[in-house]
């Protein structure tokens, strides 16, 4: 049987699963139900976005063709109710390590910050 932390770290690996699933990507509306109100992102690209600038980008770029490729995901409870994890994607070539916070609110776990950082190619 799962602790406390357990579940709460397997919660936010849900909601990070679901949301790199591409269906999920291509519904704002679904997006939105995981995206904390104060979402900020730090992308890999180096650019700032919010919860609105980061839906926009999203329903018009997400195809099924190509999910992304997860791998090496852990996840840590910071506090009560704050969830911290990390992993690696592969999205179509573009390698990069992702971090993300969640936190517990009324409506469940929400992602509450996002960074990637792009990754060195095999052989630099």
């Amino acid at each position: 049987m799962m602790d406390e932390d357990e579940r709460a770290v397997q919660a936010a690996i849900d909601g990070e699963l679901r949301l790199l699933d591409p269906e999920v990507r291509a519904s704002p509306a679904l997006v939105r139900e995981l995206l904390d109100p104060e979402f900020t992102e730090i992308g890999a690209s180096g650019r700032w976005w919010d919860a609105e600038s980061i839906l926009t980008v999203m329903a018009g770029s997400v195809t099924s063709e190509s999910p992304v490729k997860v791998s090496k995901m852990s996840g840590v409870v910071l506090a009560r109710g704050v969830v911290h994890l990390t992993y690696f994607a592969d999205n179509q070539g573009r390698r990069a390590w992702r971090s993300s916070l969640w936190r517990l609110t009324e409506t469940g776990w929400r992602v509450y910050f996002h960074q990637g950082t792009l990754a060195a190619r095999i052989g630099q």
